[in-house]
């Protein structure tokens, strides 16, 4: 290799010395950008007045070791507590102590991964939002400083073990609110030319809440990535042919969420992973004040002294008699059979004796939806499925914040009323009787199986409406969604109201009776709905 070559490939790994050293100056809010600025542009007009390569790799030692000096000199992250004045050390803590957190630099690999990560997709999608300008390089700063704010967290997990609960939730609270402020921003940009920009972002950036996520994180940030999507299409579809530069925006927006996914799964996969030492060691708590739980009470032991013998080997003795079993039975003579008797059919039946018991009622055929409540009702989110299951009487059933390929699944409700804001994948309405839903845009469809008394109304855009085994289901459309597909089956009393232009309704019955005939000649059946005339 050449002096040309090694002078060169020396310079670079300086650049890489000193970009580190500006990221942990930042972290750290260390003021020498300025110093360090000043020094590189008076060895570059040194360099440039020189074509001495002596010279040259001598100016490259000394610059190396600035920059040696000043990763020397940043502080080390720890987490201390500060003991008011004039109080001897082993005091306990009082309210007014605080906790001070200072900035480490570990070398880990978990630390200079995410560093890669900044110095890499980051940087591209920073540089592409400040040639786009307006609000979406604004946007950006927020997205850069949430970016900083986790290094910090990540740097502080390497350095010391897993706090509590309490303490987590402190230290995510810089993370947290970064996310806020990005979302915040779109919220109030409403107006903005850039809004499809600024969603894209909004609705993809909690991604990087997956340092609270256990056992498997990296999925999370897929699935954000994912719900961002649909506006980084959008945003594809109305640029791609006005300013190629908005395409690139998407695509690095995008590169960097899939590049934080592999770095979690390289790194974290089962969760942000903590050093294990320093402060808040975590260690198992001790046991209760009362000690240890007594022990259960012995049982007595069982007295067979008295049981009864097995009463079965009668039985097999009475069965083994053979035609002698019915020996002791009375023969039914002329004068006791109603055939020939009249007058024994006027008054009760033989087999019904006066003492006997009335019989119980029958027990009527269950309906649908009309199963025991005997459970409490849920209201719960499971990953992309919203379940609402058991509710009664409940008319203030909320679904908002959900995400586009989200499903709400309602299961053996009575009485209640659901509102869905925003746009999901679908509805179903599983078992319920004389409940209500009302949603804005659905992506797919909404469902209806074993329900009984249940109307919809849809605000916005719903493609698909299926009724399966329910009896009595009115449907009120809006006027983006009369080009639905109602698809039913084994189902009885549906209707679809129409809106018209003064804003009533105009109803019309789904037919439920159909008449069928065979073709001529012979080659099929044609089946057509019968109109009720009455």
């Amino acid at each position: 290799m050449s002096e040309s070559e090694n002078i060169k490939n020396m310079r670079h790994l300086i650049k890489i010395f000193e970009a580190r050293a500006n990221i942990e100056g930042a972290c750290t809010n260390e003021s020498t950008d300025a110093e360090f600025a000043q020094n590189d542009g008076s060895e570059n007009e040194q360099l440039a007045a020189s074509n001495n390569p002596a010279a040259e790799f001598e100016a490259l030692i000394e610059r190396l070791e600035r920059v040696t000096a000043r990763l020397e000199r940043l502080p080390v992250l720890r987490t201390q507590t500060s003991t008011p004045p004039h109080s001897p050390a082993t005091a306990t803590p009082t309210p007014a102590q605080h906790t001070q957190i200072e900035i480490s630099v570990v070398d880990s690999m978990s630390v200079n991964g995410y560093q890669d990560l900044i110095q890499g997709p980051l940087r591209a999608y920073l540089e592409l939002s400040q040639q786009i300008g307006g609000d979406v390089a604004t946007h950006a700063n927020l997205v850069n400083e949430a970016f900083q704010a986790q290094l910090r967290y990540i740097q502080l997990a390497a350095s010391r073990s897993k706090p509590s609960q309490a303490e987590e939730m402190q230290l995510l609270s810089p993370t947290s609110d970064k996310i806020s402020a990005i979302q915040q921003f779109r919220e109030k940009n409403r107006v903005s030319s850039f809004f499809n920009h600024l969603s894209a972002i909004s609705e993809s950036i909690p991604a990087l809440g997956w340092v609270a996520i256990s056992p498997t994180p990296a999925p999370y940030v897929k699935e954000m990535n994912d719900a961002g999507q649909f506006y980084t299409n959008r945003v594809l579809k109305e640029w791609k042919e006005k300013d190629k530069r908005h395409v690139e925006w998407c695509r690095a927006w995008v590169q960097l969420l899939s590049d934080l996914q592999a770095y979690v799964k390289q790194h974290h996969t089962t969760g942000l992973v903590w050093s294990g030492s320093g402060a808040g060691a975590g260690a198992p708590p001790p046991p209760p004040a009362g000690g240890l739980p007594p022990p259960p009470p012995v049982l007595p032991e069982a007295d067979f002294s008295n049981m009864s013998i097995d009463d079965r080997s009668a039985l097999f003795a009475e069965i083994n008699q053979g035609e002698g079993i019915t020996s002791h039975l009375r023969r039914v003579t002329a004068d006791m059979q109603t055939h020939k008797n009249p007058t024994l059919r006027q008054g009760p039946a033989p087999f019904k004796a006066a003492h006997q018991a009335p019989a119980a009622p029958a027990k009527p055929l269950p309906q649908p939806g009309a199963g025991k409540l005997d459970k409490p009702p849920v209201f719960t989110r499971d990953g992309k499925k919203w379940l609402i299951e058991y509710q009664k009487g409940n008319s203030n059933l909320v679904v908002e914040n959900a995400d586009m390929n989200n499903v709400v699944y309602m299961y053996r409700c009575r009485d209640s009323a659901l509102t869905v804001r925003g746009k999901i994948n679908g509805v179903v309405l599983d078992s319920c009787t004389k409940c209500a839903v009302v949603f804005d845009h659905l992506v797919a469809s909404v469902e209806f199986v074993n329900c009984q008394s249940v109307q919809m109304q849809v605000l916005g855009k719903v493609p698909t409406i299926s009724i399966d085994k329910t009896d009595g289901c009115q449907i009120y459309l809006s006027p983006e969604s009369l080009d639905v597909e109602i698809v039913s089956s084994k189902s009885s009393e549906m209707n679809v109201l129409v809106p018209k232009g003064n804003g009533d309704y105009t109803e019309y019955p789904i037919p439920e009776q159909f008449k069928t005939v065979v073709n001529k000649p012979p080659t099929g059946l044609t089946t057509s709905p019968v109109e009720n005339k009455g």
